[in-house]
Formats: C-alpha cells, structure tokens, sequence
C-alpha cells in the first residue's frame, strides 16, 4: 500500500511538472517566434493528461500549467524593476514570479470547474465546459484589478490562419475557437474523432467569409506619415538636463521630412509638462503650421492641478493652412490617457509602498486618469484614434473611441523600459491584432522600437529596427467601412461562453 502511495505521489509531481513545460512553451507561440500551433499542442496536452483528474486535482495542474505560460511568457517583467526599479535582481525576479503566479490562477479556476462540472464527460467538458470557461476567465485576467490581458491565446494567431476571423469576434473570440479546436483534437487522442472532423471545416468556411462580412474598402485616398524614433537611453529620459538635447534630436530628425502630412513622435517625446515647454511648443506650432503639417507629440499635460499622459496636436488641425499663431495648450483636440500602469504611472496604496524601494517611487508614477471615451485627435482633417502605450492590450476600450470616420489607429510607447526583451514585441503583436478589429491601418511610434506601420488586416507594411535613431516614412492608404467586430465588441462570444457555462452547470445537476 506504502509503495502504491509513493508511486501515485511521484506520478502526480511528474504530472505538475509536465504541466509546468507545457504551458512554458506556450511563449513559443507569440513574438518573436511566432509559432502558432504551439498554443493549440499545450492545450491539446493539458487536456488530455488531465482527464480524470479530480476537482482539486485539476486545479493544481492548471495551476502549473498557467504558471509555466506566465513565469516564461512574462518574464520580461522583471527587467524594469532590475535596471530602473532599483530592485535586487532577486528581488525582481521574485515579484514577477508572484505575478506569474496571480495570473496562473485564472487557468486554475478553468481546470477546477471543468472537473467540477464535467469530469467524466469527455465532449461536454472539452467541447462546451473547457472553451467556456477558458474565454471567461481570459477576459475576467483582462480587467480584473486594472486588467493585465496579455498573452490572451487569440494573439497566437497574429500570424495565425484564423486571424482574420478577429474582425468578426475579436482577439477573444480567436481564444475560444483555440480552446475549442484544441478540446476537439484532444478529443482524437481519445479515438473520438466527429468534432474534429466537424469543427476544422467549418473553422476553415469561417475564416473564408470573415472578411466579406465586414464593409472595409479603399477609400481611394492615402496620407504621407512620419513616425519619429529617438533611441533616448532610458536612464537619461527624465533628466532635466537632457531636456533640451531631447526635444532638439527629434525636430532634427524631423526637419527633413516636415512636407509630410503627419508627424508622430512617441510617448512622452518631450519628458516635460506644457508650460516649462512652451516656447518649444510655440516654434514647432509655427513649423508644422508653416508647411502645411501636423506634428503629435507625447507630453505631459498640465490642467488645475493634475498631470496626464497626454498626447497633443501642433501646427494643422481641421485643414491645410499657414498662420503663425501660437500654441493654444488649452486642452483642445488632445488625448489624455485613460488606462495608467500601476506602479508605473499610479501606485496602489501609495503612502504604504513608496517608502518601501525607488521602484514605487518611479519618475512621472502620479498621473490622473482621463475620460475613458475622448474625442478622435484632427490632424489635417484626418481623424485618429489613439491609445497611449499598455492601453493598446484593451479592445473594449479602442473599440468605444472609434468611430465609422476613424482613418488611423495610433499607438504611442516607450517600451525602453523593457531593453532587449521579448516584450516590446509582444506588444507589438497586441497592436496588430487591434488594426484586424477595427478594420483600420495602425501607426506605433516609440523611442527604441518597435515603430511600425500596420495595414487594415493587420499586416506590417513598414518598420524600423530597433535601438536606433530613424525615421519611418509611409504612404498610408485610407479605408472606409466597419467591422462586424467594431459594430458588437465580445458580447456575442461572452454571451455565447455563459451559455455554455450554465448548460454545463445544468448538465452536472441533473446528474
């Protein structure tokens, strides 16, 4: 009986374990590697090895499994809080483990009601139960506690075959078809081959119309942008005495491509609020107005007494025209972010962790939040929705700013923060699946990279390399129409995962 024990003890170890690797491997399957049938194997593992397993057993796996996705696939968390935190690099690995860890939770619930409800039923519980839950759980991880909606499974298919199934269902929805299709395979692992053979086909019918059920066409206009990267070292961005060097490399950088119609320079381009600026201000204005141009810029707006992540508009607004007037800074046709980064733009319970380390205590970690619907910004009539950095890995939040006269989707970062790590990719990837969405061409700027301009079905079109200085110049053609996507967000597959949900939940009581 002991030897039974220690046996079935070193079995389930060696199942966590297993677990563990397989949801590590899922980093596989997003940038920069891109290898999209990775996420859709783990899953088809996960499934079939935790067959059988009890309630709290499943949770435990899922637990390892979630915890292997996270530990990897986030691991670049931990290099802002080593190199600017002012963290021990223990310290920080450590804080990214516990993160790793919270986000691991949310597979465990999945992997703890599918036992629950169905553990012995082996299609309602990988057909109906398992993409139900995985979806809801999904896109609970993207709003619970402010959000953190990275590594959604659906962005493994960035560079999927199903991608263009995201302008009818979104990012979301392309989880649970993954969370489907990997039940229906792990399904075959068990000879029960008809859902497979039922669900590839229709999958493939689906991705073939998904684009025709969208009224996107070419506008038959285009627009000249110039997205500016500077490359400011992030140890010298905040510096006052870099200030001025700052803002002079970027209208350097610009001034040979100022009869562009667009100019973008990234994500707090000038580390500075408005009025210590305001001479700089007033002479680009003056610039861009002078050659019939619109430059926007990050900066830090300042209004009563609050300070915003902002972006702002100088030189041409509704039309093409030349006047010498100054900059207004009256918070008019300007953006102001919405959704902050904790630690990095607000801290939590501040007057207990900002003693703690200079990681709490980080330059500009007090902004104000602004309205979460603003007006799109008007550069030379040209409407353009934004959203400044993290913001980009929120769909609902894009979605509700965007509008049938949208023309450009416009992101803005500096992922310095992060150096050489796979984040700043990652994070590009979550932009690419915005523009399939919302059925527009996106432009990122950012001060190392990577700046890009992304086409209506989520292509890159053009890129610069990243850790250098440059300048990127694209001809953007127009388009015109709306998603199924943009009209009716992720209610419809929220909708459709609670149904299923409650048929398992009354399927087990009937039981």
């Amino acid at each position: 009986m002991l030897n039974k024990l220690r046996a079935f003890a070193h079995h389930s170890k060696m199942r966590l374990v297993l677990a563990y690797f397989a949801g590590a491997s899922t980093a596989l399957a997003f940038a920069p590697y891109s290898i999209w049938p990775i996420y859709l194997l783990a899953m088809v593992f996960a499934l079939h090895q935790s067959r059988g397993l009890s309630a709290k057993s499943g949770l435990l796996y899922w637990l390892s499994f979630g915890f292997g996705c996270f530990s990897v696939g986030i691991s670049w968390v931990h290099v802002s809080m080593d190199k600017f935190g002012g963290l021990p690099l223990v310290a920080s690995i450590g804080l990214m483990a516990l993160l790793a860890l919270y986000l691991a939770i949310y597979p465990a619930i999945t992997g703890y009601l599918m036992q629950k409800l169905a553990p012995n039923a082996a299609l309602m519980r990988n057909i109906v139960v398992f993409p139900a839950l995985w979806t809801l759980t999904e896109w609970v991880r993207g709003w619970m506690l402010t959000g953190f909606p990275w590594l959604w499974a659906g962005y493994s298919q960035t560079e999927g075959p199903i991608k263009e199934l995201a302008s009818v269902i979104g990012g979301l929805g392309l989880s649970f078809l993954i969370a489907m299709l990997a039940g229906a395979l792990a399904l075959c692992l068990q000879k029960h081959f008809r859902s497979a053979a039922i669900l590839i086909p229709l999958l493939a019918i689906a991705t073939y119309l998904a684009p025709k059920l969208s009224t996107i066409e070419p506008k038959g206009e285009s627009v000249r942008v110039v997205l500016v990267q500077g490359n400011i070292p992030q140890s010298m961005k905040w510096e006052p005495d870099a200030l001025w060097p700052t803002m002079s490399k970027y209208m350097d950088l610009t001034r040979p491509e100022l009869d562009a119609d667009i100019i973008i320079w990234p994500e707090a381009a000038i580390p500075a609020p408005e009025y210590m600026v305001s001479e700089f201000l007033d002479n680009a204005n003056k610039v861009a107005n002078l050659n019939h141009s619109a430059i926007i810029t990050g900066i830090i707006s300042h209004q009563q007494d609050s300070f915003y992540n902002s972006l702002i508009v100088l030189g041409n607004h509704n039309e093409k025209v030349q006047t010498q007037a100054n900059y207004q800074g009256d918070g008019a046709n300007e953006f102001k972010k919405h959704h902050l980064l904790p630690i990095g733009e607000f801290v939590p319970f501040e007057t207990l962790l900002r003693p703690l380390a200079p990681f709490f205590n980080l330059p500009m970690s007090s902004f104000a939040r602004g309205a979460y619907q603003q007006p799109n910004l008007d550069a030379l009539g040209h409407q353009i929705a934004p959203a400044i950095c993290y913001e980009i890995a929120f769909p609902e939040q894009l979605r509700a700013n965007v509008d049938e006269g949208t023309e450009l989707l416009l992101t803005v970062s500096n992922d310095a923060w992060f150096g050489s790590s796979n984040g700043p990719l990652q994070h590009m990837e979550i932009a690419q699946m915005r523009s399939i969405e919302l059925g527009r061409p996106l432009v990122r700027a950012t001060n190392n990279g990577l700046t890009a301009v992304v086409d209506e079905m989520g292509n890159i079109t053009h890129q610069l390399p990243q850790f250098e200085s440059g300048v990127l110049v694209a001809d953007i053609p127009l388009v015109k129409g709306q998603t199924l996507f943009a009209l009716w967000g992720q209610w419809p597959v929220l909708i459709l995962s609670g149904l299923l949900l409650l048929l398992g939940i009354g399927r087990s009581r009937l039981k």
